[in-house]
């Protein structure tokens, strides 16, 4: 096998590509900033179509406007002139992909739009084409050279298309406040659903909760805390408010000759970080990371400890 050569047409496809990306933020920022407000301004749904491989792009472009909050479906053309064009309605707006400008099978849709007067935003990279001519706002890519060795494969130009459908929909939905809880409910499977699932939903609660009384030993908090995997043990007061926390490191640092017969407020760590139910597991992670931390209290708006959440149980979720 020729190693040398194989990985020489390897790496010299992903510098044709990385160009085409490149090309793309020379486009002009009115036209992208006049999309935006387009696409912002409609009632309905997205409607994206588009022919072979640019018909795959656009399926991915309209699956990542549905995930992050702007209604939006793919219509294959072919199938729009059987009858799909009555999936598009007046208050729509379309997205047109097509690499020439010139596919005969985005003909039918745009006579449809244009009759019921349905706004076009026509992504190609051939100005002057027939999807450039006929858009309401046209987006033309600068025509690089395919990375396929013989000019012909769509690969330079879907990975531009598929860039710019991203770059749309990530901008809208940064636009609208799209928040990690509204991902959420659009993601509830998955790897995703899970990391983006609240505090309360992964818990452990009742009788898991290691908890003691401000007035016990210390010697008695550690039985306490032997019987859980926690490695800490929350301290609570006569209202059963969370008054401090203890660690196995906090022991390890007071251990001396009378330890065990002292009172386990004399320890603690009366301001322990806390969170409440409603912190998403994502966030909750890149907290805990942060503050190197392995365990963790949830609290309700009073101030009781509801549950406790280790490391253990974020890292499940990841896999």
């Amino acid at each position: 096998m020729n190693t040398p050569r194989s990985t020489q047409r390897f790496f010299e496809t992903i510098r044709l590509e990385q160009q085409g990306l490149e090309s793309i933020l020379s486009l002009a920022p009115e036209t992208i900033a006049a999309c935006i407000d387009l696409i912002l301004s409609i009632k309905g749904k997205v409607v994206v179509t588009g022919m072979g491989k640019s018909g795959i792009i656009g399926q991915k472009i309209a699956a990542t406007f549905a995930s992050t909050g702007t209604p939006a479906v793919f219509v294959h053309p072919s199938e729009a002139s059987h009858g799909d064009l009555g999936s598009i309605g007046a208050d729509d707006l379309l997205i047109m992909l097509s690499n020439s400008g010139e596919t005969l099978e985005l003909f039918d849709v745009i006579r449809y739009a244009q009759v019921n007067s349905i706004p076009i935003i026509g992504l190609t990279r051939r100005d002057g084409s027939a999807l450039a001519e006929n858009s309401t706002i046209a987006i033309v890519v600068p025509p690089l050279d395919e990375a396929c060795p013989h000019l012909l494969a769509p690969t330079t130009s879907t990975t531009q298309m598929l860039a710019v459908g991203d770059a749309l929909a990530v901008t809208v939905m940064e636009i609208r406040g799209f928040t990690p809880d509204d991902f959420a409910m659009l993601h509830p499977g998955g790897k995703l659903g899970r990391l983006l699932s609240k505090a309360k939903d992964i818990m452990h609660t009742g009788d898991e909760l290691p908890l003691v009384a401000l007035d016990v030993s210390i010697k008695e908090a550690i039985s306490a805390m032997m019987g859980r995997r926690y490695g800490c043990i929350g301290v609570v007061d006569n209202d059963q408010r969370l008054a401090g926390l203890v660690s196995d490191g906090d022991l390890r640092r007071n251990l001396n000759d009378d330890v065990f017969d002292q009172k386990v407020q004399n320890i603690m760590n009366p301001d322990p970080f806390t969170v409440g139910p409603d912190m998403n597991c994502l966030e909750l992670i890149e907290v805990m990371n942060t503050k190197r931390i392995t365990a963790v209290f949830v609290l309700d708006d009073d101030g009781h400890p509801e549950g406790i959440i280790d490391m253990h149980d974020l890292v499940r979720l990841r896999i």
